[in-house]
């Protein structure tokens, strides 16, 4: 299935809850381990670019620290 959208994580607003890696229907989503924002907290981040652009994981977080853009159908 070809990328719809993509998702963009502030960084320094999560947590890394998980909550938005439950709800993503394609798993495109994960969090990223090897590194910490400011705070010492592990974030969230895109893994795979199979991001269907459904806004779950927008959603879900409780932070609002998720934007899913919509890519620009080609011409």
């Amino acid at each position: 299935m070809a990328a719809k959208g993509y998702v963009e994580v502030a960084v320094e607003v999560c947590k890394g809850c998980g909550l938005c890696v439950t709800v993503c229907p394609v798993k495109c989503l994960d969090i990223k381990m090897d590194d910490t924002n400011s705070y010492g907290l592990h974030y969230s981040h895109q893994t795979a670019d199979t991001c269907i652009a459904c806004t779950n994981c927008a959603i879900m977080c409780p932070d609002a620290a998720i934007t899913v853009y919509r890519k620009k159908k080609e011409a």
